[in-house]
Order: structure tokens, then sequence, then C-alpha cells
């Protein structure tokens, strides 16, 4: 099955402004999202990022702006078409299916044609429960159900709300990634909302952080990651250790020693060290590399975090796999696996280029 075949952007809004009374829930919002492209609306409660999605379903009207749904504009000056006429498909946090239906009965709500629910059902894997209803499947089953009933009208879009936020964590893993699974197979656009990072990471092509109505970056996961463009988002998308350095000509000097970074700043810069890229070594045969005291280590099986303190007092965390044991007041050696991020710093003097 295939969603989307126009080159247009799946999903494009352009200057969108939320507003409940005072309050800027959305601020001049930007969006494009590709065909057949997975993306996540990353943010905390309160960010906006629901309502956003909820302006591009039609469920809310924005303020001003506009916002195109393949290709088509759905809302603009003098515009506005119903959401049931968007030809976007929806999934809920809690999966809202008919209770009186069952899951078969469901998906056919909106497909068109029997078979083609019926083909749905064996997309998500559920052709045995076809005759069962909402309550006697499980959470993942529901949610599952209605990923398929919102393809069943071959939307231009997916739009998903929260939809594994109420699962238990082993089943929210393995679910959203049976869901990134069923989606692209089906060859969906689709808009993932959520306020799990991992999950933002894990499943998205491209994530576009929130925070307070505005988008604050925008790109690849991995980049978000790797190359935040701001503390907030550094510390929001993941783990960060923030030393203070100085940089020129792709290095970055600090504490921690002389290190490669991304992106090329010169002058007073904050690095953006993630544990995973901290490595911890026994003492005394470092070559001169920096060494610290370990404070508390904190074992979860695949893995561990340990913070030391370095000779200035500041607090390092070190994330590595395995079940290496570092005793409180032991002391290790760092060694920094570069490159690091880098962000031009508060202090005066600190310049992109």
């Amino acid at each position: 099955m295939s969603i989307s075949s126009t080159r247009q952007p799946a999903i494009e809004t352009a200057s969108v402004t939320v507003s409940y009374g005072d309050l800027a829930a959305v601020v001049d919002a930007h969006l494009s999202v590709s065909p057949g492209e997975l993306m996540a609306l990353l943010g905390p409660s309160g960010s906006g990022k629901t309502t956003l999605l909820r302006a591009i379903a039609g469920f809310e009207r924005p303020d001003a702006g506009s916002i195109r749904v393949g290709g088509r504009e759905v809302f603009g000056p003098g515009t506005w078409v119903e959401p049931e006429q968007r030809r976007v498909g929806m999934v809920f946090q809690h999966g809202a299916l008919f209770p009186h239906l069952t899951a078969l009965a469901n998906v056919a709500f909106g497909a068109a044609d029997a078979r083609g629910a019926e083909q749905l059902l064996e997309l998500v894997g559920l052709s045995a429960r076809a005759g069962s209803y909402p309550h006697e499947l499980s959470g993942g089953e529901r949610q599952r159900v209605a990923l398929a009933r919102a393809l069943g009208p071959e939307p231009a879009v997916v739009l998903l709300d929260e939809p594994f936020a109420s699962l238990d964590p082993s089943l929210r893993d393995s679910l959203r990634s049976e869901v990134v699974r069923i989606l692209r197979e089906a060859g969906a656009t689709a808009l993932l909302v959520t306020h799990d990072q991992a999950e933002a990471l894990s499943v998205a092509d491209r994530v576009a952080v929130m925070r307070a109505g505005r988008i604050e970056q925008l790109g690849p996961a991995d980049e978000v990651y790797l190359r935040p463009n701001s503390r907030w988002v550094a510390e929001f998308v993941g783990e960060a250790n923030i030393l203070p350095g100085t940089a020129a000509d792709g290095l970055v000097e600090c504490e921690l020693g002389r290190i490669a970074a991304l992106p090329s700043i010169d002058g007073n810069v904050e690095i953006v060290l993630r544990p995973e890229n901290v490595a911890l070594e026994p003492a005394g045969n470092g070559n001169g590399a920096v060494e610290a005291v370990v404070l508390e280590q904190h074992q979860y099986g695949h893995d561990h975090l340990t913070a030391v303190r370095l000779p200035s007092g500041r607090v390092v965390r070190s994330r590595r796999l395995g079940f290496a044991t570092w005793p409180q007041g032991a002391r290790v050696r760092i060694e920094v696996e570069a490159p690091v991020g880098v962000l031009p710093s508060a202090q005066p003097g600190g310049v992109a280029r």
C-alpha cells in the first residue's frame, strides 16, 4: 500500500501561531515533512507539540499562518478545511476504538472495502483477532488496531499523539518498533508527538524540538543529539556534561585536554560532552590524562553510569556498556572519545563560523 506519492511536502506549516487568550501555545511554527518521512515533535509538557499536531489535524484553528496537507492548503487566509476532509489519519494515546465494534469492524469503519480492512489487520499482525472486541485486546493490540484504522482511508499523513505513553516500558519498546515497521511498509508519512527523547531519536528520520511554543531545532535525529544548537536542547534531548572551553581551528581546549569539536567555533565555548563519550580507566598510566575521583555508580544491566569529580570540582558522568565496577573514592583517568559538540559561550568571544 502506498500512502504518499506526491513530491510536494506531505505536511507544510508556515508561521503557524495558536493562542488561548493571552497564552501563546504555538509561535511562528515552520515545518515541512517529506512524503514517506517519519518526523517526531519532541518537547516537555506545555511546549506546544500536541497543539501543533491538533492544528494540522484541524482540531484547533490557528490565529495566523498556513497549513498544507498533501499539497493542499487546509488552513490559511480565507481557507478552512474541516478535519474529516483533510486526509489525515489519527492515532491517539489510548487508541480511541469503538468499544461496540470488533477489531475488523473498527478498521473497516474507515477502509475503502472489507478486503482492505482485512489486509490492514494482516499488516499489523492481528488477523487472528479480527473478531475480538477492544476490551478483549491488550493495550499494544488496541494501538495496532488504531493504527490500522488510521491507515484505512489511505490518508496523506498519519498523526500520532503520544501513542505509547500509557503502555508498560517493555511493551512500549517493542510496539514502537512494530509501529515503525508498519508505517514503513505502508509507505506512510507520519508525524509523532512525544516527550520521550529516546523514542524520538530511535524512530524518527528527523526531530523537531519544541520549547514554549517554538521549534528550537529541527534536523536529523543524530544531528540534534550530537550537534545541539543551544544548551537547553543539549540538556533536554539527552544527558550532557557541559564544560567551559576555548576553541580554535576545530579543536577545543578544556579541563579534559585538547579535543576535536563540531561545529567549528572560535573563542569561548561550552562543550557538550555526552556521557557515552567519556571512558574511564585505572589511574596512573594515562600519559598525562586528567584524573578524577569516583563519586557514585548506577548499574542498569546493559550499561552503567558513573559520576566522577574533576580536580576543579566539576562533576562529569560516564555511561559505558557492561558491568565494570568503580568503588566510591576510586581514582580514575578520563579519556574523551571525540569529536564533541560545542556551543558559543554566554561569555563574550564565542563566534560560530
